[in-house]
């Protein structure tokens, strides 16, 4: 089984623009930029063939080529993550049997996350697309909670059936909870994890679906495979005592950096 993870990452970022060269400092004070942090976090996991950086843009090109990345130029028209990967699995000629999107705002994921990913898909041999999901404890829910009512988005949630295929991905906190939790309780709310693993039949056929009303309102471009009447597996991960937590916002800069703290991350 051959496997390529792609970070895709773009300069236009609607909510964020330059993201992916903004600078979070570890705990020993060194500053390095996002999609570095996310490079390094691919770098970790295990049973991968190669990891590259999947770009339109020359700043982020330079910069990724600068810290010793492999960098696939793409088209300005990707309108998402997954299409930027379906474009550079192409332009690398094809061939691997499971393809991993690791987006270039998730410098936390540690690597079993990504690695226990790639083990659901390739268990499950009806799937054609699998994610992580991680069931959020009351820090972490209390975080969604807070970003909604200050009128940010932040993370998404996501539910699912009992034999883990996806039901609904959003942007609001789902399923509806009144109430707060304790920092360390369990809560019913799953934290959807930013990362998709593809066949390669169904990463070269999404980019010729037109996005569906799902998709444009959310945001959300896992939407597309379910508007279409396809399956997601949705594989749990353990956190394992690590935080986790997107950069969605600059809000998130200060958040990640003392999580990062916290954990004694470099």
């Amino acid at each position: 089984m051959s496997v390529l993870i792609v970070i895709p990452a773009r300069y236009a970022s609607t909510r964020y623009p330059g993201k992916p060269l903004v600078g979070l400092t570890g705990a020993s004070g060194t500053s390095q930029t996002l999609i570095e942090r996310s490079w390094l976090a691919a770098c970790e996991v295990t049973g991968v063939d190669r990891v590259v950086v999947a770009t339109d843009d020359a700043r982020i090109r330079d910069a990724a080529q600068g810290f010793g990345a492999e960098v696939v130029m793409t088209s300005e028209d990707c309108q998402n993550g997954t299409e930027r990967c379906a474009e550079a699995h192409a332009a690398l000629g094809g061939g691997f049997d499971i393809i991993v999107n690791l987006q270039g705002d998730a410098p936390l994921t540690p690597h079993w996350f990504v690695e226990d990913l790639i083990a659901g898909l390739n268990a499950g041999a009806a799937a054609q697309v699998a994610t992580p999901v991680l069931r959020c404890d009351g820090r972490a829910l209390n975080g969604f909670l807070d970003d909604r009512r200050a009128g940010r988005v932040g993370g998404t949630t996501a539910v699912f059936t009992a034999d883990r295929h996806a039901l609904y991905f959003s942007k609001e906190v789902i399923p509806f909870t009144p109430d707060r939790y304790a920092d360390d309780a369990d809560t019913p709310v799953f934290h959807h994890v930013g990362v998709y693993a593809y066949r390669p039949e169904a990463l070269a056929a999404y980019p010729g679906w037109a996005a569906g009303p799902l998709e444009r309102l959310e945001g959300l471009e896992q939407l597309r495979f379910l508007e279409q009447g396809h399956t997601i597996l949705c594989v749990e991960v353990q956190a394992r005592g690590r935080q986790f937590w997107e950069l969605n916002n600059p809000q998130d800069v200060p958040r990640i950096e003392a999580m990062m703290a916290e954990m004694g991350m470099e």
